[in-house]
């Protein structure tokens, strides 16, 4: 059996996805990025070829999309991220979509028709407002755990609400907000609220709107939140953090079997 491998390399995460000749998924794996994207590629496939018990002989293709992709010899191919994300996203729908992908450096948002083609996109990475790397410093000037914010904002009752546009003027604001005693969990919604914005600036979406990237998946406080703003009800994929990687692999699927027809 044929195995056809996406790796997504992104600023914090790497993402691998395993797949069949079906495009089905066979097993995943996520690690920190660190600063040797090689090895981190390298333990991701080991560990994920270990999982779906398949040997190195059976891995047909691979393709590499992200951050990082330019940094890992054993691929056969590289995509953009927002190919890869477009084509992951589309893979579970299957209808014109917009997908939104909040990243830890950037926000994708991305225009796809009733075929899975891509017509139009943004992209926002001349500021890392809206983004993971917000969220980040968000918990860093309240001195919490990342992972515990989303479950402090579900706790708000009073959501505070945030007007500086960056990053470093609303760590400042936060800090006002504190010595003028509002609760943490009403400024940590305040901020998600924030995120949603600086989204909802970029472009305006299509009929069916649809959430991917690791931001989401971590905290999906966030979906309800994109709901309230964008009137309409969103889509979250299964495994939205692994969206482009799915995209990487598909594509390496359909790279394989272009090849097979060549050779025929």
């Amino acid at each position: 059996m044929k195995v056809f491998c996406g790796i997504d390399i992104g600023a914090s995460a790497a993402k691998l996805v395993l797949i069949d000749g079906q495009g089905q998924l066979m097993a995943k794996s996520l690690r920190r990025s660190g600063i040797d994207y090689a090895e981190t590629a390298q333990a991701c496939l080991d560990e994920a070829m270990a999982a779906a018990g398949v040997k190195p002989t059976q891995l047909a293709h691979t393709v590499s999309t992200g951050y990082g992709r330019d940094n890992v010899s054993w691929v056969n191919g590289k995509m953009t991220e927002i190919a890869c994300h477009g084509r992951g996203a589309f893979h579970h729908g299957g209808r014109p979509m917009t997908v939104v992908d909040i990243g830890a450096q950037d926000n994708k948002m991305i225009h796809l028709d009733a075929a899975g083609r891509r017509t139009s996109f943004k992209m926002n990475r001349k500021c890392s407002a809206g983004t993971g790397a917000f969220v980040e410093e968000i918990a860093y000037r309240l001195n919490l755990p990342v992972e515990k914010l989303n479950s402090l904002a579900e706790r708000s009752t009073k959501e505070v609400a945030l007007g500086s546009f960056c990053t470093v003027f609303a760590a400042t604001e936060i800090l006002g907000k504190i010595r003028a005693g509002e609760k943490v969990e009403d400024i940590v919604k305040g901020a998600f609220r924030s995120v949603v914005k600086r989204v909802f600036e970029m472009d305006s979406v299509g009929e069916t709107l649809v959430l991917t990237g690791g931001v989401i998946a971590h905290n999906p406080i966030l979906v309800p939140l994109i709901e309230e703003t964008f009137g309409k009800e969103p889509i979250v994929p299964p495994n939205p953090q692994y969206i482009g990687a799915l995209g990487a692999a598909l594509f390496a699927l359909q790279n394989s079997k272009k090849e097979d027809a060549h050779a025929d």
